[in-house]
């Protein structure tokens, strides 16, 4: 292991059988043998993101011996939506959280991050693939907020926002096709708020699952606002009027 970094076949299926947490692990596209197919057989049922990759890109990360695997070690232990809102509840909370639908970069995704355990957000959702992830530069830029704020990453957002239904949640997409004015939405009882990625927005099929589109006015030329801006518009908007009805 160096540097979070874990590299060759047994070591990784060591890891993953001691129970670390891996945030991803790139594989060699043609990848064969008795150790590979082991393995294989390690991952199965478990929910780590692969990324299939050229032996130039390995060589790249590391000059030791890789075997064609190298797995990224979590700087947190991320947690599970379905055991996070039973505690909520518990402890008689209204749970808000934020969900990042697609959103890449990790400085915005520190940025949330920040402002979301600022404002008492309950926990940041993240999607297995195609998102961000909690890296040593999302901590940084977090201020340290992703070593307190919960992380909790999905396989299926749309599995998970029906979880999220069925427990008796809101849920709000942040979009320009919004016909509600942000600062008009309904956010009491337990929310979710939905940010896209800034270039394609909310996906169309988890939009229809939102109880409401809200949407920030724009005046200037620019077409949007940054994801990470946008977000922190939102969350006090909804913080303010949680304030305003005794739910924080």
């Amino acid at each position: 292991m160096d540097n979070g970094m874990i590299f060759g076949i047994r070591a990784v299926i060591e890891a993953i059988e001691a129970g670390k947490e891996i945030d991803r692990l790139l594989i060699k596209h043609d990848l064969q043998g008795d150790l590979s197919r082991e393995l294989f057989a390690t991952l199965k049922g478990r929910q780590i993101p692969i990324q299939r990759v050229p032996i130039e890109r390995l060589n790249r990360i590391t000059r030791k011996n890789h075997q064609g695997v190298v797995a990224f070690v979590s700087e947190v232990a991320y947690q599970k939506v379905e055991d996070l809102v039973p505690f909520l509840f518990e402890q008689g909370r209204n749970p808000f959280f934020v969900l990042l639908d697609g959103v890449t970069d990790v400085r915005n995704f520190g940025a949330i991050a920040r402002t979301a355990e600022c404002a008492g957000v309950d926990a940041i959702i993240i999607p297995q693939h195609n998102s961000v992830t909690v890296t040593a530069d999302a901590i940084k830029t977090s201020a340290g907020a992703l070593h307190t704020l919960p992380v909790c990453r999905t396989p299926q957002i749309a599995e998970t926002l029906r979880y999220l239904k069925n427990c008796g949640f809101r849920i709000a997409g942040a979009t320009e096709k919004g016909d509600k004015d942000y600062t008009k939405g309904e956010y009491s009882g337990p929310i979710c708020l939905i940010m896209g990625a800034e270039d394609k927005g909310i996906p169309t099929d988890h939009l229809a699952m939102c109880d409401e589109w809200v949407r920030i006015p724009i005046m200037g030329r620019i077409e949007s606002l940054n994801v990470s801006v946008a977000a922190g518009v939102l969350i006090y908007e909804i913080l303010k009027q949680r304030l305003a009805n005794n739910e924080q």
